[in-house]
């Protein structure tokens, strides 16, 4: 088995300044470094668990298939001060069948996002036997 020391999903956007603006400042992600120079330079933002990063640039968007999936602790805070920041909610937050709690939304290229809270009685939150 390969033993991942870290890890990171990577975006390559149709226009970096833009989306540069949109997770840095408008869902407020901090920076975890940036290398490179001008607008194709790379920036890594902490992602919880993991990182994201933006760099280069596309000549189009990326696959409707390609989703980012973000649990936060409180979807329903998230979504008041995302649409305080002019962020635009493409669904607002909806408890599923499955017992979480989601809310949707796009990048400026239409990279669905999935904001998702883990209710405290939902079965993630409890592991069998420990």
């Amino acid at each position: 088995m390969v033993h991942v020391l870290s890890s990171r999903t990577l975006l390559r956007p149709t226009d970096p300044e833009r989306s540069r603006a949109f997770y840095g400042e408008r869902l407020g992600l901090p920076v975890y470094r940036e290398f490179g120079t001008g607008p194709e330079r790379g920036t890594v933002y902490f992602l919880g668990g993991g990182f994201l990063e933006i760099s280069g640039r596309a000549s189009a968007p990326p696959s409707p298939a390609v989703a980012l999936w973000m649990q936060v602790e409180d979807v329903a805070a998230a979504y008041r001060e995302l649409r305080a920041r002019d962020v635009e909610i493409t669904r607002p937050p909806v408890r599923e069948p499955w017992g979480l709690i989601e809310m949707w939304l796009a990048d400026p290229d239409g990279t669905r996002i999935v904001l998702v809270e883990v209710p405290a009685d939902h079965p993630l939150r409890h592991r069998p036997g420990i």
